[in-house]
């Protein structure tokens, strides 16, 4: 087991008591209040939870890096899972497209998902576009102080495109794709991120600034 943890407090909020309220549409339900607090999560698996927002351009390195940490944190017995953009869109958010408005929900719903993630005593990594500052805030907002930190994956539009692991620069300069974040729709980089990763560096580096970040050493 880990001897650090992350550096939210142990006692985080349970989610009856998140920062943000979404009035639901039906009226006759009631919150069922659990037995079990962050506390008791946090002792039983020997570290904190969190949840960790990557963001950036299509072909940045989200998911590579997010998916290299989650193994990095398993191999030393954290419990940590990675909540992939494409993979929730075949099925949580397989509805959705890519309009603004299509975004914006796609994102509110995955923050809920981190919220319940990280509530249930997980390090929660995420691989977002997610190319709205106010998205991305909202999201924050949901999470205890402390227990949400925004990872801007910074590479360049030029290196993302040259990349093009998927293809999809390719197809939205040929027009195939009319809406595409970076060529013809705005990404909002982060203002302040509580880290910045260039992941024109190893990976191997990346990870280990980002177990740091944690206050995890080897």
């Amino acid at each position: 087991m880990a001897d650090s943890v992350p550096t939210n407090p142990p006692s985080q909020n349970p989610v009856s008591q998140s920062p943000v309220s979404e009035k639901p549409v039906s009226e006759n339900i009631v919150r069922a209040e659990g037995r079990v607090g962050g506390s008791e999560r946090a002792a039983k698996f020997g570290h904190g939870s969190r949840t960790l927002w990557f963001t950036g351009l299509s072909g940045s390195g989200k998911s590579t890096l997010a998916f290299a940490l989650e193994e990095a944190l398993v191999e030393r017995g954290m419990a940590a899972y990675v909540l992939d953009g494409d993979n929730v869109r075949f099925g949580l958010n397989a509805d959705l497209g890519f309009s603004p408005e299509d975004r914006t929900e796609n994102i509110r719903r995955i923050g809920h998902v981190c919220r319940l993630f990280q509530d249930a005593g997980l390090i929660v990594l995420t691989a977002f576009v997610s190319p709205y500052v106010a998205d991305r805030e909202a999201v924050r907002a949901l999470h205890p102080e402390g227990s949400f930190a925004e990872i801007f994956v910074d590479t360049p539009l030029d290196v993302c495109e040259a990349r093009d692991v998927k293809g999809l620069y390719a197809k939205a300069r040929a027009g195939e794709i009319p809406v595409f974040t970076g060529v013809s729709a705005p990404y909002e980089a982060p203002p302040r991120p509580e880290v910045n990763v260039d992941t024109s560096q190893p990976l191997s580096i990346c990870v280990q600034q980002l177990l740091s970040f944690l206050g995890i050493d080897d």
